[in-house]
């Protein structure tokens, strides 16, 4: 285990030990290693369907696989406009995903403790296994292995809004920034595009498996790329000009043509696939104004909170005040 974190108990809040692929505890208390990885919360659960998309897409949003700076510049825009902020800090990452942002703390120099409730915490370790100061577990946000307020940085991009209670899920990582830490965040807000066909399709598709739901949205996208890509291919004449709108509301499909055409055509067909799938198949989809994310910050105790509205809703930073 990497001497920066120590694990606990989440029954008795005891230092568990490893033992022949077990984290255990003095109570008796047994924490199964798998593949590598702690696993603290059960194989299945509402983050299911991202657990298959981040290891079916492991690499897709990775700036060390596209060549480009996508992801590092959303996560330095969030972090006040530099990854320096991490040099140095013992880092919670909650809700890691692939690790798109885990791989750019690590390379800044942070010491990441990156969780994720669903199997994408398998895709993580692949992807960032070899960087040092590293440690990966599958944990639930709401009931984590470690003791409160450890953490230098708290950090939890594209998660809170898939949470049962977006509150709740804040409180608790608030928790864990130390006194002096700082804690950063984003969450949907009341302008994310939730269209009446999406709407249709994601109830539809929250009654079925995971595997379904996932061949599902393949099949979708193949069917309506070709016309996203004709027209984008128009987009300047005048036809082309006047079905981008009606494209955007009708259309199901997540397009990045217009924000990150550098992607090339066949990254912006994964990146279409795994975003449609990430928005028609959440359990959990909220959405928070500015204020509300600046008010519930403040009233679990941290100051200086500056929230604006950028990517994906609302992106928030705060710090927790000496004591």
């Amino acid at each position: 285990m990497e001497g920066f974190i120590q694990l606990i108990c989440k029954t008795h809040g005891l230092p568990l030990s490893e033992k022949d692929n077990w984290l255990v505890c003095k109570q008796g208390c047994a924490y199964e290693i798998l593949k590598g990885i702690p696993r603290f919360a059960p194989a299945s659960s509402y983050a299911s369907s991202f657990g298959l998309q981040w290891n079916t897409f492991r690499t897709t949003q990775l700036d060390s696989h596209t060549g480009l700076t996508i992801s590092h510049d959303r996560l330095a825009r969030i972090s006040g406009g530099s990854l320096d902020v991490f040099k140095g800090k013992k880092t919670l990452e909650a809700g890691c995903g692939a690790g798109r942002f885990t791989e750019l703390m690590l390379g800044a120099g942070a010491s990441v403790f990156a969780i994720d409730l669903s199997s994408a915490v398998e895709a993580n370790h692949k992807n960032c296994v070899n960087f040092e100061h590293y440690y990966v577990a599958q944990a639930d946000i709401m009931n984590l292995p470690v003791a409160t307020e450890q953490f230098d940085i708290v950090i939890c991009i594209g998660v809170i809004q898939h949470t049962p209670n977006p509150d709740a899920t804040m409180n608790v990582l608030c928790s864990h920034v130390k006194p002096g830490g700082m804690l950063l965040i984003d969450h949907y807000s009341h302008n994310y595009p939730a269209t009446p066909v999406r709407r249709w399709i994601r109830s539809f598709l929250l009654g079925r498996s995971e595997e379904y739901s996932m061949r599902f949205v393949q099949h979708l996208v193949n069917l309506l790329w070709p016309l996203h890509r004709a027209v984008y291919k128009r987009r300047d004449a005048k036809l082309g000009y006047r079905a981008i709108p009606f494209l955007m509301r009708w259309s199901p499909i997540v397009d990045y043509h217009y924000a990150y055409a550098q992607l090339g055509e066949q990254r912006l067909y994964e990146w279409a696939v795994l975003d449609t799938h990430d928005t028609l198949t959440d359990r959990y989809k909220h959405f928070r104004s500015a204020d509300e994310i600046e008010s519930a910050l403040r009233s679990f105790g941290m100051t200086n909170i500056k929230t604006t509205y950028a990517g994906n809703g609302v992106e928030a930073s705060a710090w927790k005040p000496e004591r």
